[in-house]
């Protein structure tokens, strides 16, 4: 794997790490309520996407291994260039459905490395 490669890996982990742990023990209402929270999240989610968008421009075999990718890069565009269209249900439930799932993959990826 490419140090690049390992670098933008690497945000994306702290990235996550970072949502997951502001968002432990809290609600939706929490998340709505609380804009500083969602501005944190939404940030990192921006950092998460760019990484794997990175990533995809420059080790696209080590990229086709995360699930949906183009998923997560086409969040991320919403999140910077669609600020009116975000939801927050759905921010939500990427929260608490995909992430631990990103976050085991690219443990697994760096295994395979």
């Amino acid at each position: 794997m490419r140090h690049r490669s390992w670098k933008w890996l690497e945000d994306a982990r702290q990235s996550v790490l970072f949502i997951l742990g502001a968002t432990e023990g809290k609600s939706i209402d929490d998340y709505r309520s609380q804009p500083m929270l969602k501005a944190a999240v939404e940030r990192h989610f921006e950092i998460i996407g760019e990484a794997v968008r990175r990533l995809s421009k420059h080790d696209p075999e080590v990229t086709s291994v995360i699930k949906d990718y183009q998923q997560i890069i086409a969040f991320r565009n919403v999140l910077i260039h669609g600020y009116d269209l975000i939801n927050d249900e759905q921010v939500w439930r990427v929260i608490r459905e995909n992430l631990p799932t990103l976050l085991e993959t690219r443990n697994k990826m760096l295994k395979l490395a």
